[in-house]
C-alpha cells in the first residue's frame, strides 16, 4: 500500500527533516498510525480530531505529534487557523444577526410535507426564519392539501408557502398542487422522491442515491442498498448530522426554500 515500511525504525523522530504540521481541515483523509483507523476529518478542536471511516464509524484521536499518516507519511495534525474576521454567516449563507431575539411570529406560514423536511429546513434556515418571524409546520403528506389551505384561510398579510416532495409533471403531487389557485398561496417543490435525496451524496460519502424498485418502501430500500443495517430514524439522524451548511444541499431544494421565505415575508 505504501512504499517500504513507514513504521520501521523510530518513525516519530526521523533522522532528517521535520514532521510536517497539517491543518485538520474537514474532509482531509488520514490514518491513525497506532490503530490503523483511516477516515476523513469531521471535527477538530484544540485537543483532538474526529475521524469518520467509509462505513460511517467515528473515532476521536488526540492531536499528538506525528500521530497520523497522510498518503503514507507521518504528519502532525493541528487545529485549523480560524477564518479571517468578518460578518458571521448563518448555515444558509446569510449574514447572521448577532444577539438575535426571535421576533413575534407572522401570521404567514411555511408548510412542509414531513418531520424530516422540517428538521432540514430548521437546520439550514432556522436563523433566517427567526429573524423574519416565520414558523414552519409539517403536514404528514399533501393528500389533503386543498382542505388544509382552506382551513388556513390565506389572504394578503396572511400568506402560505408549501414545499412539496416529488413535484414533477404527471405526479400525484403535481395534480394536487394544481388545485391550489389562491394568489396568497405559493406551492413549490423539488424533484426528489424524499427530502433525503436533497442532501448531496458526497456529503455522505456515497457515489449516488440508490435507485429503489417500485413496490419497495423508498427509505427501507435505500438503507438496504447502502448496506447501512439501521432503522430509518437512525438513518435520518446520520444524514442530518452530516449536513452543516447550504453547500451540502442540492440547488433544487435551496432555490425553492428561499423562494418560499421571500413569498411569505413580502409586504402585502
Amino acid at each position: 500500500m505504501y512504499e517500504g515500511d513507514v513504521l520501521a525504525g523510530n518513525w516519530r523522530r526521523p533522522g532528517k527533516g521535520k514532521i510536517p504540521e497539517v491543518p485538520a481541515e474537514r474532509d482531509l483523509v488520514v490514518e491513525d498510525a497506532d490503530s490503523g483507523f483511516c477516515g476523513a476529518v469531521v471535527a477538530c478542536d484544540k485537543e483532538a480530531v474526529t475521524l469518520e471511516d467509509r462505513f460511517g464509524r467515528r473515532r476521536l484521536f488526540p492531536l499528538a505529534p506525528a500521530a497520523f499518516l497522510l498518503e503514507g507519511r507521518p504528519v502532525t495534525l493541528v487545529r485549523p487557523v480560524a477564518a479571517a474576521t468578518g460578518p458571521r454567516r448563518s448555515a444558509s449563507g446569510s449574514i447572521a444577526v448577532e444577539g438575535l431575539r426571535a421576533r413575534v411570529a407572522r401570521q404567514s406560514r411555511i408548510y412542509v410535507e414531513g418531520v424530516h423536511d422540517a428538521a432540514l429546513v430548521e437546520k439550514i434556515w432556522g436563523h433566517d426564519l427567526r429573524v423574519e418571524g416565520v414558523v414552519v409546520e409539517y403536514l404528514e403528506g399533501v393528500d389533503d392539501l386543498p382542505a388544509i389551505v382552506a382551513e388556513f384561510g390565506p389572504e394578503p398579510g396572511r400568506r402560505l408557502g408549501v414545499l412539496v416532495d416529488h413535484l414533477v409533471p404527471g405526479s400525484k403531487e403535481s395534480r394536487i398542487a394544481a388545485e391550489i389557485t389562491s394568489p396568497d398561496v405559493l406551492v413549490v417543490g423539488h424533484p426528489y422522491v424524499d427530502i433525503w435525496q436533497a442532501v448531496k451524496p458526497s456529503v455522505l460519502r456515497i457515489p449516488a442515491w440508490p435507485e429503489v424498485p417500485r413496490g419497495v418502501p423508498w427509505k427501507e430500500g435505500v438503507i438496504a442498498a447502502l448496506g447501512w443495517g439501521i432503522e430509518p430514524a437512525q438513518a435520518w439522524r446520520k444524514i442530518l448530522g452530516a449536513v452543516s451548511t447550504y453547500a451540502d444541499l442540492e440547488p433544487e431544494l435551496l432555490g425553492r426554500v428561499e423562494e418560499l421565505i421571500d413569498f411569505v415575508t413580502e409586504a402585502p
